[in-house]
């Protein structure tokens, strides 16, 4: 499960960095949203920052962009995950 949330998460925020007038982009922030809070509820805080991690640098690698504007859609899952 964890190997498909990974790719899962690599395809969305792709996506919302390469289309970012996209008309799916709220259904694809949407579903990253989904995704933090399945891994909270698996994991804890420790599971999100590990998951955001990896799937940062895979990207970073793969399209030179950084998805670490999108952590903030995390917000409010718990107190602890606070990014501006």
């Amino acid at each position: 499960m964890d190997f498909m949330l990974e790719e899962e998460m690599i395809d969305l925020l792709t996506f919302c960095l390469q289309n970012p007038e996209s008309d799916e982009l709220e259904s694809k922030k949407s579903r990253f949203k989904e995704i933090g809070k399945e891994l909270f509820d698996d994991g804890g805080v420790d599971a999100m920052e590990n998951f955001f991690f990896a799937v940062d640098n895979r990207i970073q690698g793969e399209i030179e962009q950084s998805p670490k504007n999108y952590r903030s859609l995390w917000n409010g899952i718990s107190d602890e995950w606070n990014y501006p």
